[in-house]
C-alpha cells in the first residue's frame, strides 16, 4: 500500500492578481521542470493544505496548488462578488498562461472534480490527464440531496434536525434563508448560521466523525459563504452540464477513485462517468468515506498519480 510522499514546501509562491480585485496564492513544488499538474481544492470555499503536496512524486512533477477564489489564502477573503465557476476556469488558464504551462494533468476531489472535468470540456487540448476523487456532478439532485428530506439526512437525524430548525420555513426555501443570513448584515444571525450550516456539514463528509463547531472564526465563515453561494447558485452550470459534454473529454486519460461510504458524492456519480467514458479507470474504495484520509484512499491517489506520471514520460 502506496503512503504519501513526505512533506515539501513550496520551491516558490505567487499573489497573482487576476482581476475585479481578486488575487490568488499559487504555488509551486517539486520538479520545477517535471510534468505540470494542478491540484484543485474541494468546497467550493475550502482551501489547499500542506499535504495536498504530498499525492505526488516530487522528483518527477511539477506541483501547482492555489486558493480559489476569496479561499484559503487568496484575497479579498470570504468575497462573493465575481465569484463564479467561469471565473474560476477563467483563473485557472491564467495561472497555466502565467506559469508558461503548456499542457497539464488536472488532480481533483469533489467540487475540485467538478471544477476539473468542466475545465477539461472547455479547454481539452491543454489537458494531459484526469485523476478525480469523489466527484461531484452538481445536479439539483446532488444539491438537494444535502438539504432535503429523504437525503442524507437519513442518516443523520439529530443532526439534520438542529440544521433545519434553524429556519423555521419548509425545505424548499431553506437553503435560500441560509444564503440570506450569510450574506446579511446582521451579525449574529450570520454568526449562528455559519455554526448550524458548518456543523450539518461537517458531519456529512466525516460520516459524522467530526465535533460540532463552537465558535465562528473567519475562515470557517468565509468557507461557509463561499460553499452556500454556489449551491444556492446552481454552481453557476446549467443542469446537467458535465454529462451533457463529457463526450469531449472522452480521449483524456481519466482516473476515478471513489469511496463506497461516501454520504456527500454518491459513488453512483463515478459509475455514470464510468459508462460515459468507457476507457476511464475506476477504483472504488470500500472503507473510503467522502475524505481522502483513508489508507486506501491515498494509496489508490498516489498510486493514480504515479501511474499517470509514467504514462507521461513515455509518452513524451
Amino acid at each position: 500500500m502506496k503512503n504519501l510522499y513526505p512533506d515539501i514546501e513550496p520551491n516558490i509562491t505567487h499573489q497573482l492578481e487576476v482581476g475585479q480585485g481578486h488575487t490568488l496564492m499559487v504555488e509551486e513544488c517539486g520538479n520545477a521542470a517535471g510534468i505540470p499538474i494542478v491540484f484543485l481544492h474541494g468546497g467550493p470555499g475550502s482551501y489547499c493544505k500542506s499535504h495536498h503536496r504530498c499525492f505526488f512524486n516530487p522528483s518527477i512533477y511539477r506541483i501547482i496548488l492555489f486558493d480559489q477564489r476569496g479561499a484559503g489564502r487568496s484575497t479579498p477573503s470570504g468575497n462573493l462578488q465575481f465569484n463564479t465557476t467561469d471565473h474560476l476556469l477563467a483563473d485557472m488558464e491564467l495561472i497555466r498562461e502565467k506559469l508558461n504551462i503548456d499542457k497539464w494533468i488536472i488532480f481533483g476531489g469533489s467540487w475540485g472534480a467538478t471544477l476539473s472535468l468542466l475545465y477539461a470540456q472547455k479547454h481539452t487540448d491543454k489537458v494531459l490527464g484526469l485523476i478525480l476523487r469523489s466527484i461531484f456532478l452538481a445536479r439539483k439532485s446532488d444539491v438537494s440531496w444535502f438539504y432535503i428530506e429523504g437525503g442524507v439526512n437519513k442518516y443523520f437525524p439529530k443532526q439534520w434536525q438542529k440544521f433545519f430548525e434553524l429556519t423555521s420555513v419548509n425545505q424548499e426555501e431553506l437553503l435560500t434563508t441560509y444564503y440570506e443570513a450569510l450574506t446579511g448584515n446582521d451579525i449574529n444571525i450570520r454568526n449562528t448560521a455559519a455554526l448550524t450550516w458548518a456543523a450539518w456539514a461537517g458531519c456529512v463528509v466525516s460520516n459524522g466523525r467530526f465535533p460540532e463547531p463552537t465558535e465562528v472564526s473567519e475562515k470557517l465563515l468565509n468557507s461557509v459563504r463561499i460553499e452556500c453561494h454556489y449551491l444556492y447558485h446552481n454552481h453557476f452550470i446549467k443542469e446537467n452540464q458535465l454529462i451533457s459534454n463529457i463526450n469531449k473529454v472522452a480521449n483524456i486519460p481519466t482516473v476515478l477513485i471513489h469511496g463506497q461510504k461516501d454520504l456527500v458524492c454518491l459513488p453512483e456519480n463515478s459509475q455514470l462517468l464510468k459508462q460515459h467514458l468507457p476507457m476511464a479507470k475506476l477504483k472504488l474504495i470500500p472503507t473510503g468515506g467522502h475524505l481522502s484520509d483513508d489508507p486506501a484512499m491515498i494509496s489508490a491517489l498516489v498510486e493514480a498519480t504515479d501511474e499517470m506520471g509514467k504514462l507521461n514520460i513515455l509518452e513524451g
